[in-house]
């Protein structure tokens, strides 16, 4: 008797406990419960999302892989999905990248500079100092030399001899054979002797006019 009346006291004590703290326990469960299934749903997501960029980054690699009108509206179409529904995905930098070397290489180049200034404008730290590159190229080759110049300001520390490169191009063409001489020993000087690219811009100097007395 003693038994019973004390597993109704355990009983009795542990209902206590649940009227007490029970709602709290199961509101945190649903909770975990709810988290879990969310994490899962946006993990689902994003495996989608990148699923279906892919799927656009290849057609625009498809397109770019032809020439003509033709070739130039499924690239910009490929990269402008890209660009409006899959932002948040790798694709879309690179896609953005690929589009202006083909769109440029297709004689389109004000369509190429958009998609740079795109890339640019995503702030994105590991492609957009490449479309910077790209964009001061292409404005090179427009002959606008102060926007191409532009283009190449507050170098990264990673890219400072590929700027400084192209910004001795750009003023070896404006005629300025000092200023590029500059830009191209600055080049040299981040690239260090070993590196293949310092040959070419030994080169570039040596073709420079001798403007000393």
């Amino acid at each position: 008797m003693a038994h019973d009346l004390e597993e109704q006291e355990k009983l009795e004590a542990l209902k206590a406990w649940w009227g007490r703290y029970g709602a709290g326990i199961v509101g945190i469960m649903l909770l975990i419960a709810l988290f879990i299934l969310g994490w899962r749903g946006w993990q689902w997501y994003q495996g989608h999302q990148a699923d279906q960029a892919m799927g656009y980054f290849e057609a625009l690699e498809s397109a770019s892989s032809s020439q003509g009108p033709e070739s130039v509206d499924r690239i910009r179409s490929a990269s402008q999905v890209l660009r409006d529904k899959y932002a948040d995905t790798a694709y879309a930098g690179r896609g953005a990248l690929a589009a202006a070397h083909a769109l440029q290489r297709n004689g389109a180049p004000d369509a190429a500079r958009a998609e740079l200034e795109w890339v640019i404008a995503s702030g994105d730290v590991a492609l957009a100092p490449v479309a910077r590159l790209n964009l001061a190229s292409l404005l090179l080759d427009q002959k606008d030399y102060d926007a191409a110049l532009g283009q190449l300001v507050n170098a990264p520390q990673a890219y400072l001899a590929l700027f400084e490169d192209r910004r001795g191009d750009i003023l070896a063409a404006q005629g300025k054979p000092e200023e590029a001489r500059a830009a191209w020993q600055q080049a040299l000087d981040a690239l260090g002797s070993g590196e293949p690219q310092a040959a070419v811009i030994r080169l570039k100097l040596e073709t420079l006019p001798n403007t000393g007395a």
